[in-house]
């Protein structure tokens, strides 16, 4: 008897823990979002080899690409925040979007200082390695591949840190990189919520 009390008390427990899981997990990032941002890099280096040599048109193009990124993944989050049920809009579901930000912001403001100390070639080192920790930072709450992903940003800032031959000239390389982590990130983010919502319905 009372092995059976046992029993039914770990398998609330166990049932707690799960619906505990569950509310942690988040579905506010677009995996189409995040794909087109990852095109648009793409399409960004092609215009921006078009204009090789020109540290103007490169900074332009990486800033562009930037601002067009924000505004999808962010403008994504907004809709689906603002569609969410008044039960459950609740500051805590967008917790793992604020907690990129303190790591993307510091990637903004060592993007100005290398830029006014004359080193812009540590740019695409400095993004990767940023980006990646933003990724990392938000392990519990995201799914598992999110976090690899970040390894794979913070794997080759780290290579963009030291290799020599790295040059802010040159965007083909930084954006290869960006597009194959924004494309296996957009699949990441559909597969996620593609289950959330099969386990949301059971």
């Amino acid at each position: 008897m009372i092995a059976n009390h046992i029993h039914d008390a770990l398998g609330q427990v166990r049932k707690l823990q799960g619906l505990i899981l569950e509310k942690r997990k988040f579905t506010g990032y677009s995996g189409t979002a995040r794909i087109l941002g990852g095109t648009i890099t793409l399409l960004g280096c092609v215009w921006m080899g078009f204009h090789a040599g020109r540290f103007g048109i490169q900074l332009l193009g990486w800033l562009s690409i930037l601002v067009i990124a924000l505004l999808l993944n962010y403008g994504a989050l907004l809709l689906w925040f603002i569609q969410l049920p008044d039960r459950e809009r609740k500051v805590l579901t967008i917790t793992p979007a604020l907690d990129a930000i303190p790591p993307l912001a510091v990637g903004g403001i060592l993007s100005a200082a290398l830029l006014l100390r004359g080193y812009p070639d540590l740019l695409f080192g400095t993004w990767m390695c940023l980006y990646g920790l933003a990724h990392t930072n938000c392990r519990t709450a995201l799914p598992k591949e999110n976090w690899y992903l970040g390894i794979y940003y913070l794997v080759c800032g780290t290579f963009f840190m030291l290799w020599q031959g790295s040059s802010f000239m040159n965007p083909w390389p930084v954006g290869i990189v960006f597009l194959v982590g924004e494309w296996t990130g957009g699949i990441i983010f559909h597969r996620h919520k593609i289950e959330a919502m099969k386990e949301y319905n059971e």
